[in-house]
């Protein structure tokens, strides 16, 4: 059996978003910017995704949403276009960002700091939570902008966006929330709460690789990134990727719609996994459950580490991860178990099982039995665990 629990670092396409884009690659697959009829064969399909994106993260047609290749561009257009905008004349010189974004966001903010900006890394609390009195704190009049994702794509905690972005209204501050691992897992509504920016990623909630886009709050539009084209109104040049926005549009879509009738069932599955593997002795789960998004669990097996187990999921054909796919290549300990202050021998442990609307119950049966095995497999051979300490509890 092949199990595909990887989700939050990219989704399969959802067949029906497949068959919508189908047609735009040898059928209409006219320049929208020509002139011509095979141009105009687009122009419509562009019109509906456009309003179903605008739909999905309830945005009035004032704001805009900006096409780009992703939610990594998006999120580096927001941090260096308030370089350009807010920071270079001088008006502003900080940012605060927290310290377990995703790493479009940290480098990002390193880069900004190798040019002079101030950046404060915003702490986590012990459930893996942004510490919003610590960005009370400090918050200042120098402050241009604070980037906090809504959803942490490792522990699958929610952060507490309405709350920070009242506290960046109340001292005229742009907030920005990467939003890539909230579409389709609960509802977004960028009218709900102060944001001024909001990125994601197509791919995460089964449309397709290398579209995503950017929301702008009107009068907030950043200096654009790229020159040389009047498309999205000339703040992000380059021909449109018309079947990944027409694909990325039927997505929005069908994740609005299946979030009050899918994802509690995936939420039922997510817990009947991190139940059954709380069943070993030493081992824990980072954020409680009624703080995190319903598909990801973060378990630590003390004594095993998180490459390791993930070799033995993967010979049977079990899809995880320890962490975020944009780093996987560097083999050191989870950012997020630091950030928490896990102990030492829990850092290097974690392992993210993260499910879609697509994983089945008998596919988690079979993960359950692996990953039982595996762990006594490699609890057997470590020589360290039979000298650790045991804890009573399941918590890290």
């Amino acid at each position: 059996m092949r199990v595909y629990l990887d989700n939050n670092a990219t989704t399969m396409v959802d067949p029906q978003v497949k068959t919508a884009m189908d047609p735009f690659f040898c059928e209409k697959y006219g320049n929208p910017n020509s002139l011509h009829d095979f141009a105009r064969d687009t122009h419509e399909p562009l019109k509906t995704a456009m309003e179903k994106i605008y739909a999905g993260i309830h945005a009035p047609k004032s704001d805009s949403v900006i096409i780009t290749s992703c939610a990594t561009e998006s999120n580096n257009w927001v941090l260096k276009s308030i370089y350009f905008d807010y920071i270079m004349n001088g008006r502003k010189d900080h940012i605060m960002v927290s310290e377990v974004e995703h790493p479009s966001v940290i480098a990002g903010a390193k880069f900004l700091e190798s040019l002079g900006v101030k950046v404060t890394y915003l702490p986590i609390n012990s459930e893996g939570i942004v510490d919003v009195k610590y960005l009370r704190d400090n918050i200042t009049p120098k402050t241009a902008l604070v980037s906090v994702m809504w959803a942490n794509n490792e522990t699958g905690a929610i952060f507490p966006v309405e709350e920070i972005g009242e506290i960046c209204k109340e001292h005229g501050v742009l907030f920005h929330t990467d939003a890539v691992q909230a579409i389709g897992k609960f509802r977004v509504d960028v009218q709900s709460f102060n944001v001024d920016y909001l990125t994601f990623s197509a791919h995460k909630f089964h449309g397709p690789k290398g579209v995503g886009a950017l929301y702008v709050k009107k009068g907030k539009e950043p200096t654009p990134l790229f020159h040389g084209g009047s498309q999205m109104g000339g703040l992000r040049s380059g021909t449109l990727n018309v079947p990944g926005i027409v694909g990325m549009g039927k997505a929005m879509e069908l994740a609005d719609d299946c979030i009050d009738f899918e994802m509690p069932d995936v939420r039922e599955l997510r817990d009947y996994l991190e139940d059954s593997l709380l069943e070993l002795k030493d081992t824990f789960v980072v954020t409680p459950r009624e703080k995190r998004t319903p598909n990801t669990t973060l378990i630590s097996f003390r004594g095993v580490e998180g490459e390791a187990m993930l070799w033995d999921l993967n010979r049977a054909g079990i899809a995880a991860s320890t962490g975020s796919a944009c780093a996987s290549e560097d083999l050191e300990s989870n950012p997020v178990m630091e950030a928490i202050g896990a102990a030492e021998d829990l850092a290097h442990t974690a392992v993210r099982f993260s499910l879609s609307r697509f994983t089945t119950k008998e596919e988690i049966d079979y993960t359950i039995d692996v990953t039982k095995k595996a762990v006594e497999r490699l609890r057997s051979i470590s020589s360290s665990y039979a000298y650790m300490p045991k804890s009573q509890t399941n918590e890290a």
